[in-house]
């Protein structure tokens, strides 16, 4: 009888997902731009040649992992709905969401990873757009599809004005400026805004 540990059976397709999950991770951590099968490797837990036996090119894999990225982007999207349909659009219910939204250091940053991504690779773009067609869609539900385009615009440059800046712009700020978007009056500001 033999002493060895009985062999593990392979599962491709969980293989598959992690060297995915470990593309995604690192993504948001270090860029696109940084991205390498052996770094991919060791995050996954697998031999080298594994990143390259499930996808042919590391741009595949890239594409794969931002796939990834989005559909969690989507996941928040649908989260932003239902209170939007739950509370309305105004600007007061859009400043608390972003405000909460601002706190997700890792929402924060898989949005940037899959938005620089795709300022640098035009077939991206549309992964990119999604964000933003789904937001205007919201805000057009209650508002005209200019002012919808432009509060988007806006809470848009708020979530990259984060990334850059150690502080974020208070509520109040947020608020007062998506009320004029939107053609409505902000509530009084507290002083703890």
């Amino acid at each position: 009888m033999s002493d060895a540990a009985p062999r593990r059976r392979r599962d491709p397709e969980a293989r598959r997902r992690e060297i995915v999950a470990a593309t995604a991770e690192l993504i948001v951590e270090v860029g696109v731009d940084a991205l390498t099968h052996r770094m991919i490797a060791t995050r996954a837990g697998v031999p080298l040649g594994a990143t390259t036996q499930y996808f042919a090119t590391l741009d595949d894999l890239r594409t794969e992992a931002l796939g990834c990225l989005v559909s969690e982007v989507d996941a928040r999207l649908d989260g932003i709905r239902a209170v939007l349909t739950a509370r309305g659009a105004s600007a007061a219910v859009l400043t608390d969401l972003i405000v909460h939204g601002l706190a997700d250091a890792h929402a924060l940053e898989a949005d940037r990873a899959v938005v620089t991504a795709a300022v640098h690779d035009p077939t991206l773009r549309t992964l990119a757009r999604r964000w933003t067609e789904r937001m205007v869609d919201f805000l057009s539900e209650s508002h005209d599809a200019a002012r919808a385009t432009a509060a988007t615009v806006f809470i848009d440059g708020i979530l990259w004005h984060s990334q850059i800046h150690a502080q974020p712009l208070p509520a109040a700020t947020i608020e007062s400026a998506l009320a004029d978007l939107l053609g409505e009056s902000a509530r009084p500001s507290s002083p703890s805004d």
